[in-house]
C-alpha cells in the first residue's frame, strides 16, 4: 500500500461519512503509484442528485471534525449534482449519481491498482452483534 498515514485516515473518514449518508458500491483505490497528484481516489454514488450532494455535504462536515482538519481545495461539478469531485490533495473524492458511475466506470479505468479495504462501521457493529448473540 502507497497510501500516505494522513490519506488512508481522510479516505476512511470520508468513507464512513459517505456509509452514514447511505452512499452505494463506496470504494477506495490506491492510485499512488499511478498518479503523482494524489495517494487515493474515494469512489461512492447514490440513485439522485439530491443524495449525491448530501454526501458531498457529509463528506466535507467530517473532514473538517478530524483533529487535523482537512477543506479541500478543488470542488468541481456541484451544480448539475450528477458527479461531485472533491479534491484534498492526499485524496481525491468522487461522488458519483448511479448513472454516472457505471457510463464512467473509475472502478474499472483504475482496476490495476490496489483497492484499500472499507467496512461501514454500521455493518460491522451488527455482524458483531449477531456473532455476540449466537
Amino acid at each position: 500500500m502507497t497510501v500516505s498515514e494522513r490519506a488512508h485516515e481522510l479516505a476512511m473518514a470520508a468513507a464512513q461519512a459517505a456509509a452514514d449518508k447511505k452512499a452505494q458500491d463506496i470504494v477506495i483505490i490506491d492510485v499512488g503509484d499511478q498518479l503523482a497528484i494524489t495517494d487515493a481516489f474515494l469512489v461512492a454514488s447514490a440513485p439522485n442528485e439530491r443524495q449525491v450532494l448530501a454526501i458531498v455535504d457529509a463528506i466535507e462536515e467530517r473532514l473538517l471534525e478530524l483533529p487535523e482538519k482537512a477543506k479541500p481545495i478543488r470542488r468541481e461539478g456541484e451544480r448539475g449534482g450528477r458527479w461531485v469531485l472533491l479534491d484534498y490533495v492526499d485524496i481525491v473524492v468522487h461522488v458519483q449519481h448511479t448513472e454516472e458511475r457505471e457510463f464512467y466506470a473509475l472502478d474499472r479505468l483504475w482496476k490495476d491498482c490496489p483497492q484499500i479495504p472499507f467496512v461501514d462501521r454500521d455493518l460491522a457493529d451488527s455482524a458483531a452483534g449477531t456473532t455476540s448473540a449466537e
